[in-house]
């Protein structure tokens, strides 16, 4: 007769860099069963925006990812474009275009690093990060931030590229190709990252269209999805690249969708230098009318979808927000069962998570479904219970 054991990883361990509760029901050593428990770093975001001037909610949303802290923001502003009409000047949505790429070469090296590092492999953890610093610098350069770069703004972009920065630009995207060609030969010929992650954390393409997956989630087990293609947006319409499938599903097809990726982003970087014309890059809003928008956008995790309303105030209404984690987290329901407990945490970091990112939270009565806690009652009740702690350790 067969004995179940229960295996927390979570809610605070060394594979996360953010809370998140995975619940591993194992026989033996195969993992038949997983509960995902989210809800740890709620941060009411959207109940925030409500409370800021439009200009002010797209540095907040940029707060939402450390990683991908462009990728809110250009979905926002999308948002507001849409709502207002507006026709955003052309320099704008090429200097838009930039970022986003740099955004997710940056992001691909980080978890290509950190999948390294799970698999016990930290050669590839030390020259992914070695060689992602680069690519900072260059944030740093056009806008002064490594991280965090606030360059998107509703109609337009706060930060013009100069000119005379434009070929050192070039150069760091240049130099990055013999890096990928070494990262790309590594992991087709490196016999341990492939006994390590193919066959490991299987999804389907029928269970990936199931659980709504999207991002390299969803393309590494052959949906053909992106957001870059499907609704273009920014400069992408302009511009020639291709969407990178793959037909496994495991952990390898999802380490190779992002590394080719990474050379359909310079690709598109490149383009865009050259191809960016000349003239403003602010449509000056100064006004948002009543109504409502949406904004979605391909971030390195996938569709981040943001819908704005407003009354024709300075401040937004309603602001709804969809992280891609939200979707992606749920597929582990399903890829992380059937292999092992040394598979399992490489197939939860498989999907690139933010939690922090996907996190929100209402209390209802379930009876009249009416909420009844708002975000100032959630705080309270925190530190009514931090307070208590405090007392019964110190009492001691």
């Amino acid at each position: 007769m067969s004995h179940k054991v229960v295996i927390p990883i979570g809610p605070y361990h060394p594979l996360q860099e953010e809370p998140e509760f995975f619940r591993l029901y194992v026989e033996g050593e195969k993992v038949v069963d997983i509960d995902i428990v989210i809800g740890y770093v709620h941060r009411g975001i959207e109940q925030l925006s409500e409370t800021k001037h439009f200009d002010q909610v797209a540095f907040l949303v940029e707060r939402i990812c450390g990683i991908c802290s462009t990728s809110h923001p250009f979905a926002y502003v999308n948002a507001i474009d849409d709502l207002t009409k507006v026709e955003v000047p052309q320099r704008a949505l090429y200097i838009r275009t930039i970022i986003a790429e740099l955004e997710r070469i940056h992001s691909h090296l980080l978890w290509l690093g950190l999948a390294g590092h799970f698999i016990g492999y930290n050669t590839v953890w030390m020259w992914s990060w070695k060689y992602r610093e680069p690519v900072l610098d260059i944030f740093e350069l056009i806008s002064g931030n490594r991280n965090h770069y606030a360059m998107m703004k509703p109609g337009g972009v706060r930060r013009d590229i100069k000119e005379e920065d434009i070929p050192r630009i070039k150069k760091c995207v240049d130099d990055l190709v013999p890096i990928l060609n070494m990262f790309k030969g590594a992991v087709m010929d490196d016999p341990v990252i492939q006994a390590r992650t193919k066959g490991v954390g299987v999804l389907t393409k029928q269970q990936a269209i199931a659980y709504s997956a999207v991002g390299p989630t969803a393309r590494a087990s052959g949906v053909k999805i992106d957001v870059r293609k499907d609704h273009p947006y920014g400069a992408y319409n302009f511009l020639d690249w291709n969407i990178i499938t793959q037909e496994d599903g495991d952990v390898f097809a999802k380490l190779i969708v992002r590394v080719l990726e990474m050379y359909e982003s310079i690709k598109i970087i490149r383009q865009c230098l050259d191809k960016m014309p000349k003239g403003p890059i602010d449509a000056n809003l100064k006004d948002i009318p009543e109504g409502e928008g949406i904004g979605h956008i391909e971030a390195p995790r996938g569709e981040c979808f943001h819908y704005i309303r407003s009354d024709g105030t300075n401040r937004p209404i309603r602001h709804k927000i969809r992280a891609p984690s939200y979707m992606n987290v749920a597929s582990n329901k399903v890829s992380a069962v059937g292999g092992t407990i040394s598979d399992a945490a490489i197939t939860l970091a498989a999907v690139d998570p933010c939690y922090c990112c996907t996190e929100r939270v209402a209390v209802f009565n379930k009876g009249s479904d009416k909420k009844i806690l708002n975000g100032w009652d959630l705080i309270k009740l925190s530190q009514e219970k931090t307070e208590k702690l405090r007392k019964e350790i110190f009492n001691k």
